[in-house]
């Protein structure tokens, strides 16, 4: 069995392990699949520990949770929830009142820690000026092709743990394997979400911290051409919602 390292949440005493194993299926299942089940429990087995779900994804059955994120900066109407979310359902977000209840949530012990997902700069620094517990992780899009440098340098300085979704890119693409996109991910001190039903893959995935990219490597791979691949389009209102336009919801980071 693999053991994978870990990160010290900078603002908890908690640890992060540096790969997850993510449960995302498309199109979204109503019920979690007998081949999701038979994965999560083949990952545990590989030495998997970070299992990144949402409640969308399948139902829990949870005690409690290590670590309960705010999956976008989005409302919808409560009850009305389900992906992707209908135009009609989406509302106005109250940031404050949000973050308040997942304080909420962490004080009596649903979760050990809190965070968000796919928040820009602009957004955490709203959240940070009213927030009484800081955000322990920041769960964004990062790839070789959407490298977030500046985003990234603003967690850092606000002690905020980044993890990467989407971080291996697309196989045979002419940026290199999957492995290369995970090792270049993993030297840039974030964690990672991946996903493979592959059992070999899997093991794979796992076999980055062994591994360094030269400086050759490493250049060419700054230099690639910058282009996000989730913009959110499905959040987006033309009427009740708080963005009319993808630029919005990232706060012009987008290009």
């Amino acid at each position: 069995m693999k053991s994978i390292p870990e990160a010290l949440l900078t603002c908890t005493d908690k640890t992060i392990p540096l790969v997850g194993f993510g449960t995302a299926v498309y199109p979204l299942p109503l019920q979690p699949s007998q081949t999701m089940k038979e994965s999560i429990l083949r990952a545990i087995e590989i030495g998997y520990r970070h299992f990144d779900s949402a409640t969308v994804y399948e139902p829990w059955e949870l005690e409690y949770l290590d670590l309960y994120l705010i999956h976008f900066p989005v409302s919808s109407t409560p009850g009305k929830y389900e992906g992707p979310i209908k135009e009609e359902d989406i509302v106005p977000m109250d940031l404050k009142s949000v973050w308040e209840a997942m304080e909420e949530c962490k004080n009596v012990g649903l979760t050990k820690s809190i965070g968000v997902s796919n928040f820009s700069c602009k957004k955490l620094q709203l959240l940070l000026a009213t927030a009484n517990i800081p955000p322990a992780v920041n769960q964004v899009e990062m790839n070789p092709l959407w490298q977030q440098k500046k985003l990234r340098e603003f967690c850092e300085r606000n002690g905020i743990h980044v993890t990467a979704y989407s971080p291996l890119g697309a196989n045979g693409t002419i940026w290199g394997s999957s492995q290369v996109h995970g090792i270049w991910v993993h030297e840039q001190g974030v964690s990672i979400v991946v996903k493979s039903f592959n059992e070999e893959r899997m093991k794979e995935n796992l076999d980055i911290f062994d591994w360094k990219l030269s400086e050759e490597e490493c250049e060419k791979i700054n230099q690639i051409s910058q282009r996000k691949g989730c913009r959110g389009v499905l959040l987006i209102s033309k009427d009740e919602g708080s963005y009319k336009f993808s630029e919005d919801i990232w706060d012009g980071e987008i290009d």
